[in-house]
């Protein structure tokens, strides 16, 4: 009875930390972006060029995670747009939520701050790597 437990526990941690959906998030609330998809397959480091989203997108003190691409696009302040690697510093997980200012994996609840990826509340000790983006009329894509 105890490793079915176990293993369900397992499945349940790995779903916390998988997923593909891309979301928008802002004081504590979520829903589904509306970034482009490609039809090429994504690839564990983000392509060069590869459109993200229109910066409405992407709300003022919130951001966006684009999971397939493993990268955080967030929006300090408005018009200030800033990316960072989604992958927590931690222990690998992909990082969950973007709310009041910070950026949150699920996995043991590292905060990571929006404006420039440093960590606001540990376990993890190191900041989320920052990541190139380019910023033309309203579209965002990967420098």
């Amino acid at each position: 009875m105890f490793a079915s437990v176990g293993a369900g526990g397992l499945a349940l941690a790995l779903t916390a930390c998988g997923g593909g959906t891309d979301t928008a998030q802002s004081a504590g609330t979520a829903s589904e972006s509306s970034a482009p998809q490609s039809g090429a397959p994504q690839s564990a480091a983000p392509q060069a060029g590869g459109a993200l989203a229109k910066t409405a997108d992407i709300p003022v003190g919130g951001g966006t995670i684009f999971k397939d691409q493993k990268i955080v696009v967030t929006q300090p302040t408005s018009g200030e747009f800033k990316a960072f690697s989604a992958v927590c510093t931690h222990n690998g997980c992909t990082v969950g939520s973007v709310s009041d200012g910070v950026i949150v994996c699920p996995c043991h609840n590292s905060k990571f701050a929006i404006a420039d990826g440093s960590v606001k509340d540990g376990p993890a000790d190191k900041p989320l790597p920052a990541q190139q983006i380019k910023v033309e009329g309203d579209q965002i894509t990967l420098a």
